[in-house]
């Protein structure tokens, strides 16, 4: 017995998906450059040649005060941010995008961008500045990582061109290694579908005032207009509607789509406000690309040089749009995302890409019983690179807190009917294998406090990790924190799951409500996580409420009520 993607979607409100042929390809690959320097910073861009081995070749720079469109427009319609931060520096972004949605407005020349850090809002006591390239192969992005800062310092930077200077950000740079650290705070979150409700979960992350804050993917979504209906057949709701692709698919699946569509979320005011609001740490899922793809491999079966041209497009969007380390620009259709994150001796966060190096789905596409590919060692969520480098780096953590940023569910839930046992392949229940190499190691090792913090399912959770799920009695390994969706979602509770918890009782909470995240307090003796949830998703002036509370012990691994 199986189930179709179709049927479990319309449990979390009706997803209607399509899927085409890809036509055409990647739009001209770019690189630029810059360097950052205690109190100055130097920056050059370059454009890859088509010829394979060819040198790059140096592009002019127009000055600050050129105008790169006629007459006086805005350039930084799409705010600005930062990310990564560590404990000499931070990543700073912005993009120069006078026409966000119709290809950013800029001309074809690359930009010196004049960038300031200052201990002060006023910028009184300016710390570091420089000028960074905002090159046309970059979709005029740029990607300052700072360096000479001081540890476990709040900062607040901007950006000029010409006359026109950004709105001011604020970030935080990471304590010194090994430093004793009393309290971290942090905000996670994911899937934020532009069509289905306003942004008013992020509008409360900026309030809040966060260290860091997470998105742990579902970033965008791809599809085309009206593609993810889940308001009673209504479509998006009103003036929340998705930019059009410009070919037949409707969906995003080319370099210019995907910049447009990223542009169109980055144009929401409480993104910008919780992006400029404390640093961010990202990740990605599938709706960046695509639905349910597995490392090179198209849901819908698409040509895998098609699909690798549409991969390497959607990487180089997501890049253009992330405060990311020039480190992680990808090259074609690879992108170096997984990372680690280390707060002095309180926190170490390894941020995960579940998506890159998996293998396909082994037993199958949507709900399925468990089959022997799912049992096969071969068989991986991680990749066998970036598996050994998260053991190792479990491992050689010193943190009193070990979490996994990641995307899918990890706890078991068998959500079959009568005698038929089915999971949902695209989770790590899907992967039981892989799972339990984790699981086993995180036990055998005794890593200090794991903890997982999950998104994607757009319902809100905290589970218990068990050591053996037909043993409800077995040892706790650690918990799992699932955030529901900033909107994925829409207006409906997704209830369907609700049938499926008596039979899994390390499931500690369950709120099927959309529109929300959740914000932790963490200490040396307590992670303390509020489940925040938007009240109405469809009105943009909405509150946002705490519907529950959960802590984790240090010592004591799993969830209980706080």
């Amino acid at each position: 017995m199986t189930v179709d993607r179709a049927r479990y979607e319309q449990t979390l409100a009706r997803y209607v998906t399509r899927r085409r042929l890809l036509a055409g390809g990647l739009g001209a690959a770019g690189l630029s450059v810059a360097q950052s320097l205690p109190g100055r910073a130097t920056g050059y861009a370059v454009r890859r040649q088509a010829t394979p081995g060819a040198s790059p070749i140096a592009s002019p720079v127009a000055t600050p005060g050129a105008s790169p469109v006629a007459g006086r427009v805005p350039f930084f319609t799409l705010g600005v941010a930062s990310g990564d931060p560590l404990p000499n520096g931070v990543v700073l972004w912005t993009r120069l995008a006078p026409s966000p949605t119709g290809g950013g407005g800029m001309d074809g020349r690359p930009y010196a961008v004049r960038w300031e850090v200052a201990d002060d809002e006023g910028f009184g006591s300016i710390v570091q500045q420089g000028d960074a390239v905002a090159s046309p192969a970059l979709a005029h992005s740029v990607h300052i990582d700072v360096t000479g800062l001081e540890p476990a310092r709040e900062y607040f930077y901007r950006f000029q061109l010409g006359d026109e200077t950004s709105p001011v950000g604020r970030t935080k740079t990471a304590p010194a290694a090994g430093a004793d650290v009393d309290r971290l705070r942090f905000g996670f979150a994911s899937c934020s579908m532009y069509e289905h409700g306003f942004f008013s979960a992020y509008r409360d992350m900026a309030e809040q005032g966060f260290d860091l804050i997470f998105h742990l993917g579902d970033y965008i979504y791809e599809y085309e207009q009206g593609g993810y209906d889940v308001r009673d057949g209504q479509g998006p709701l009103e003036g929340r509607e998705h930019t059009g692709a410009d070919d037949a698919t409707g969906e995003t699946d080319h370099l210019d789509e995907y910049r447009n569509r990223f542009a169109q979320y980055r144009t929401d005011v409480d993104l910008q406000a919780a992006h400029a609001s404390a640093p961010w740490a990202v990740t990605w899922d599938d709706h960046e690309v695509e639905n349910d793809y597995s490392a090179g491999l198209s849901e819908n079966e698409d040509p895998a040089a098609a699909f690798l041209a549409r991969r390497a497009a959607a990487y180089q969007a997501y890049y253009e749009h992330m405060p990311l380390r020039p480190s992680s620009m990808p090259q074609g259709p690879d992108m170096q995302l997984y990372r680690r994150l280390t707060f002095g001796n309180l926190a170490e966060f390894q941020v995960l890409d579940t998506r890159q190096y998996r293998s396909d789905q082994p037993c199958g596409d949507g709900l399925n019983p468990r089959c022997p590919a799912g049992l096969d060692p071969q068989a991986t969520l991680l990749g066998p690179d970036q598996e050994r480098w998260l053991l190792e780096g479990l491992d050689a953590s010193g943190a009193t807190w070990n979490m996994l940023a990641q995307q899918i569910q990890m706890a078991e839930l068998e959500q079959g009917e009568g005698d038929v046992e089915l999971y949902w392949q695209d989770s790590w229940p899907g992967y039981p294998a892989a799972r339990a190499r984790i699981l086993d190691h995180l036990r055998s090792r005794n890593i200090s406090n794991p903890v997982v913090m999950t998104g994607d399912i757009h319902t809100a959770w905290g589970n218990d990790l068990k050591a053996d799920w037909r043993n409800p009695d077995s040892a706790t390994i650690g918990s799992e924190y699932i955030c529901t969706s900033i909107s994925a979602g829409g207006l409906e509770p997704a209830e369907f799951f609700r049938r499926y918890l008596t039979d899994a009782p390390w499931i500690r909470h369950f709120d099927p409500r959309h529109g929300g995240y959740t914000s932790v307090e963490l200490t040396p003796d307590l992670w303390r996580a509020e489940y925040r949830n938007v009240d109405k998703l469809d009105d943009p002036a909405s509150a946002v409420s705490v519907s529950a509370t959960f802590v984790t012990e240090a010592g004591n691994p799993g969830v209980q009520e706080g």
